[in-house]
């Protein structure tokens, strides 16, 4: 149930930083809430799987940087589970470079910790 939870939360802060940051766009044949539901999906399981064995390998540069490095690998899963989405399903969103990315990144953080998406 908390997976689920996770997985809908995170599909709303993903809807949420297309309508704010101009970088990022619906791309596919499904409907607009299935693209957002499509990269929810794959972005919790890249925070699930992926982003520990990321924020391991990136610890010194995070802990140089004072953890601000950990926004850049947020902006990399955030590009990641919208490449898998795209390439798998053919239907998620489209992020321009990574300064959308980035910018994504940080809007869907804030979202998420505001509807309250507990981080595995």
């Amino acid at each position: 149930m908390t997976f689920l939870l996770n997985w809908l939360f995170t599909s709303i802060a993903i809807a949420i930083a297309d309508y704010i940051v101009p970088g990022i766009f619906v791309m596919g044949a499904a409907e607009v809430w299935l693209c957002y539901v499509f990269t929810g999906l794959f972005l919790s399981l890249v925070n699930s799987i992926v982003k520990p064995i990321m924020t391991l390998l990136c610890l010194p540069l995070t802990i140089i940087t004072l953890g601000i490095f950990q926004l850049v690998v947020n902006g990399l899963m955030l590009q990641l589970a919208s490449s898998l989405s795209l390439n798998l399903l053919e239907a998620g969103i489209v992020i321009d470079g990574f300064g959308a990315a980035f910018g994504g990144a940080i809007i869907v953080s804030i979202m998420c910790t505001i509807l309250g998406v507990r981080k595995s």
